[in-house]
């Protein structure tokens, strides 16, 4: 082969290769790896989701006990009503034997004209004698009542700013943590919002605090496993309408992903796209957002990542420390992690 057509031949070949490989670069598939944290070591990361989860818990156990309180609330204002007319029943009582009533009741049946009259006469006496007393011990037990419910009423305001407490120590170590991963600025303005409540709240432990789940069920995504709660965002998403491609456990790295705490949203109906997502792949992720944000609570959510930007409940948006993709930055995909 002569100079000009092999020198033509390489020509063609390197064209072939650079087409490749930049067309590559706009419609790959690629997966948020382990590293799509923005590069967050794993100390930063761990640190961010246990100030997140404890304030989820604390905030849990307020809920409860401001519920608590102002159901006890209502149960002293009936226990308050009952007493007042129970003292005012005592009162009477009370005067009654003042007058000598119980000494006339004895003349009553002493004075009974025959064994008949006696004998009515008495069962008289013990039903009013039973009726006084029966009214004295529920007085008695009322004012007990009333006296726990006031007990229960200060302990449940001394758990709350015991919980409130809680709740600004994490606010302030998830703030800390985002700050060292090179974020943490506030960044609401024009962050998606207004996300409509299409849930229910999930099962929680007596105290208000969400149970502890481990990845036992199989991820409808991949070949991985997921926890109850997190199965639960996925279909409740997709009930909502957010059926674009999701992927949910995958292996290595850290995070909630290895642990089937976390799914992957796309923006894009069909794949991860390898670019910012624009047009009608922006506004579904801002949509799925603002739906993730709204039904947080119910669905026992810790954060959402999206478009560079985290959403905790303690603080709200803040900006988000990526690596400078892509998927390292969120532009591709919603990433919610679940407690």
């Amino acid at each position: 082969m002569s100079t000009a057509p092999r020198r033509i031949l390489t020509l063609l070949v390197t064209a072939l290769v650079l087409v490749a490989t930049f067309g590559n670069a706009a419609t790959a598939e690629p997966t948020p790896g382990a590293d799509e944290d923005g590069g967050q070591n794993l100390t930063v990361r761990q640190a961010l989701d246990k100030a997140t989860a404890e304030y989820n818990d604390a905030k849990g156990r307020l809920d409860k006990s401001m519920a608590d309180q102002a159901s006890i609330g209502e149960q002293m204002t009936k226990t308050q009503a009952r007493l007042t007319e129970l003292q005012a029943g005592a009162g009477t009582i009370a005067a009654a034997a003042y007058r000598g009533r119980r000494v006339s009741l004895v003349n009553v049946i002493v004075g009974a004209e025959n064994a008949d009259d006696m004998m009515h006469n008495m069962v008289t006496v013990q039903y009013m004698l039973q009726q006084d007393d029966k009214q004295l011990r529920e007085l008695a037990a009322t004012q007990q009542q009333l006296q726990q419910q006031q007990q229960d009423i200060a302990n449940a305001v001394a758990n709350q700013q015991a919980q409130l407490k809680i709740m600004e120590t994490n606010k302030k170590a998830a703030e800390d943590a985002l700050r060292k991963a090179g974020g943490g600025a506030d960044a609401g303005g024009g962050a998606p919002s207004g996300g409509k409540v299409t849930t229910n709240g999930v099962a929680r432990n007596s105290d208000g605090s969400l149970p502890k789940e481990g990845c036992t069920l199989d991820d409808p995504t991949t070949s991985g496993c997921i926890s109850p709660r997190t199965l639960n965002v996925y279909n409740e998403a997709r009930r909502a309408g957010f059926t674009h491609y999701t992927s949910c456990h995958r292996n290595g790295g850290g995070g909630d992903h290895p642990l089937g705490k976390a799914c992957d949203f796309s923006a894009n109906a069909t794949t991860f796209v390898n670019a910012r997502a624009t047009g009608a792949d922006k506004t579904y992720g801002d949509s799925l957002a603002a739906w993730a944000i709204a039904n947080a609570k119910n669905l026992g959510i810790k954060y959402v990542i999206w478009y560079k930007r985290i959403w905790q409940p303690s603080s709200g948006w803040k900006s988000y420390g990526g690596d400078g993709t892509p998927a390292g930055d969120h532009y591709n995909h919603v990433h919610i992690s679940v407690q």
